[in-house]
């Protein structure tokens, strides 16, 4: 390994932020109910959803080293008559104001539902307090590290906690011992009986959130800046989306040998995890169980702590387009009076989920707008690098386009299951 590669490999890091973000407790149990449910036949499904990863997370990071230009700066340039007319000038278009909607309501409902997540192992582990109480001191903490650190304390505890969440998953997949033939027959596509939409839901689901939008305000935060950082970018990107794909087969191996078999079934939600907890400890003892539990600590306070850096800057820049600044907001990033003011936003008024039943028309709003995020993100991504608003030489091609496109028609599907199921019947 010659210097340049040992330098390239020493400064990997804004991906395995965005990855650790983007996988959250639900994203886990999603992967072993699927192990639960059809064993190693879905295996081929979380390999193909963590390519779809990383060709999205590179598309962010494409376009935002090679136009040197933020996500919101490219989403406010479509419809215009010119390339440039996204920038910083008062006015928003169409994917502006989707924006601007959809991070206000996303953050209030993403913001219990981040405590709840963080809350639940820490309820079990230490019942000296019940869950919303954890939940508020979770949210409290994660402000608190935000409002005070900077990227570079940020980087380091997430890389952190997915050392944390590395040793806990792929512990214990080698503890249940993987049936290594049954697993790479996986390998190989097949669709068991009723698993169609959930097959789409596992390829989809796993690292993708609003929170790979926020990769290119992660590269900027890091120093990369202009298209001499590509290289070191997309190893980055892949280093992560890799990492991220152990994680999905080791939670499927979990849920193959240990709930398949048993035929044991988990809870829905951030709430099936405390289900796998309860079978550990009757497996293998107490101190695997406080492991696990350590681990989805991890999982969720890593997601909380993304969103609450990475959404935050998002916002930053939203702000100072509708500002009409003609500063740069990347040169103020988490000092910036916007950052702080959303980073406020999903700290407490979400508290007041945690006291009552959501709301109907709010959830209805939340899970129209999360629904159509991806396909949005994939589908602007499409159009900015095929634009004259890239440099010829990093627009996409035909391997890019096909996967920018894959998940496009991929997350509109979704989108669609999921806005026919918030229909009444």
């Amino acid at each position: 390994m010659t210097q340049t590669q040992r330098n390239r490999w020493s400064l990997i890091g804004p991906g395995i932020v965005v990855a650790a973000t983007g996988v959250g407790a639900g994203d886990l149990v999603a992967t072993l109910i699927a192990g639960s449910r059809f064993g190693y036949a879905l295996l081929w499904a979380a390999v193909v959803g963590t390519l779809l990863k990383i060709a999205l997370a590179e598309a962010v990071g494409r376009w935002t080293l090679a136009s040197e230009q933020t996500m919101f700066e490219g989403w406010s340039s479509l419809g215009r008559s010119r390339p440039g007319g996204g920038r910083l000038d008062g006015r928003l278009n169409w994917a502006g104001l989707y924006f601007g909607v959809y991070v206000v309501v996303w953050g209030f409902v993403y913001g219990a539902a981040a405590m709840t997540a963080t809350a639940l192992p820490l309820a079990a582990l230490f019942p000296v307090l019940d869950l919303k109480a954890w939940g508020m001191l979770s949210s409290v903490a994660g402000l608190i590290f935000v409002w005070f650190g900077g990227y570079g304390l940020f980087e380091k505890v997430m890389t952190a906690c997915v050392g944390v969440m590395f040793v806990t998953v792929v512990g214990l997949a080698v503890i249940v011992t993987p049936n290594l033939p049954e697993l790479a027959t996986g390998l190989w596509p097949t669709l068991p009986e009723g698993a169609a939409f959930y097959t789409l839901g596992l390829i989809g689901g796993v690292g993708g959130t609003i929170t790979m939008a926020a990769y290119g305000y992660w590269l900027n935060a890091k120093g990369w800046k202009g298209p001499g950082w590509m290289a070191v970018m997309r190893l980055d990107n892949r280093v992560a989306y890799i990492v991220t794909g152990i994680f999905v087969v080791a939670m499927l191996i979990v849920g193959a040998e240990l709930l398949y078999s048993a035929g044991i079934a988990l809870q829905g939600g951030d709430r099936g995890l405390l289900d796998l907890d309860q079978v550990l400890r009757e497996r293998f003892g107490r101190p695997i169980s406080i492991l696990f539990l350590v681990g989805f600590w991890a999982t969720s306070f890593s997601s909380l702590l993304g969103v609450w850096q990475g959404v935050s800057l998002m916002f930053a820049d939203f702000t100072a387009h509708v500002r009409g600044r003609s500063d740069d907001p990347r040169a103020r990033g988490d000092r910036s009076r916007a950052f702080r003011a959303y980073a406020l936003w999903l700290t407490f008024p979400p508290i007041v989920l945690l006291f009552m039943d959501r709301p109907f028309g709010l959830i209805v709003a939340y899970g129209v707008l999360g629904s159509l995020f991806m396909p949005f993100l994939a589908g602007t991504l499409l159009w900015l690098l095929n634009s004259a608003r890239t440099p010829r030489e990093w627009r996409s091609g035909w391997m890019s386009n096909l996967m920018l496109g894959a998940a496009a028609l991929l997350f509109a599907v979704l989108a669609g299951k999921e806005l026919l199921g918030l229909i009444p019947s």
